[in-house]
């Protein structure tokens, strides 16, 4: 049976490679090398860097010392997300395998993926302090003065530009390309990466369907008190985002006490948040 179970791990790689090619935030993903498992399942470590600066120089004494502390912060995760599956039995386990790795393939493509841009999405558009815009743009010359907006703002608080991340909707992006003036071309070329987003899965607030009830199908939907986000400028640096997928959980037909089918599992932990001192790296523009 133990080999049956060893067959399936052999998906997961592929699995994370869905997930990078659907999810639009994984450009967000920060560096796994630098985070490590917190004491409790829930909780990662993040490595977080201090340091004073310059102070007066004295031709008699010389420098004045200065602290640098690089330091360990334990953050909780904020994603906790995840599904069981049942497949009726198969004749061998490599059929078993193939029918869970074309079952996982489009769950993640369209159920996970939408949802974790969506979570992700809300969740730095909700934080406080982050630069923001409002209004429905119509054309595509209000859709360049509202990024036109959000540049000058980011400019004035010196937030590092090699690394600012348009995320729109492709019918705003469209409207832009369709100008096709210097000006247009000249405020798209001020950002390292343009992805566009679909609507249905930007808001500035989401709600998580507990997958019980009358929310059985799961899935999210956008809050009561959630707007359409017509574009979000982000600063890769100014979030921590990172994703931890689970291995696949088996269960075979001998194991499943309540019918002859494999049970398949799926869950992802994760957390997205900005760094406090870094809300100035998000500019969410929003329909009123």
């Amino acid at each position: 049976m133990a080999n049956n179970i060893a067959l399936f791990t052999e998906f997961v790689p592929m699995l994370d490679e869905v997930y990078k090619g659907v999810c639009k935030t994984s450009v967000l993903d920060g560096n796994p090398e630098l985070v490590h498992a917190g004491a409790n399942a829930n909780e990662l470590v993040i490595p977080k860097m201090n340091m004073d600066g310059l102070a007066d120089y004295s031709r008699n004494s010389g420098y004045v010392g200065g602290e640098v502390s690089l330091v360990n912060e334990t953050v909780v995760c904020n994603f906790d997300r995840g599904r069981m599956f049942v497949v009726d039995n198969m004749d061998n386990a490599e059929t078993a395998g193939v029918a869970f790795g074309l079952l996982a393939g489009e769950f993640i493509r369209t159920k996970v993926a939408p949802e974790l841009d969506a979570f992700r999405f809300a969740q730095y558009a909700g934080c406080a302090d982050v630069g923001e815009g409002e209004g429905t743009l119509e054309d595509g010359a209000a859709v360049v003065a509202a990024l036109r907006e959000a540049v000058n703002e980011m400019d004035e608080n010196e937030v590092n530009a090699e690394e600012r991340i348009l995320f729109i909707t492709p019918t705003l992006l469209g409207k832009v390309e369709d100008l096709d003036t210097v000006k247009s071309r000249e405020v798209l070329r001020g950002f390292s990466q343009i992805v566009t987003v679909p609507q249905s899965r930007f808001y500035t607030g989401v709600k998580l369907k507990s997958g019980t009830g009358d929310e059985a199908a799961g899935g999210f939907e956008k809050a009561e008190d959630g707007s359409e986000i017509n574009f979000m400028v982000v600063e890769k640096g100014a979030v921590i985002q990172f994703s931890k997928h689970v291995a696949p959980k088996v269960v075979t037909p001998e194991q499943n006490p309540d019918a002859d089918a494999w049970k398949f599992g799926y869950r992802q932990v994760g957390i997205a948040q900005v760094y406090e001192n870094k809300t100035a790296g998000i500019y969410v523009h929003h329909k009123a």
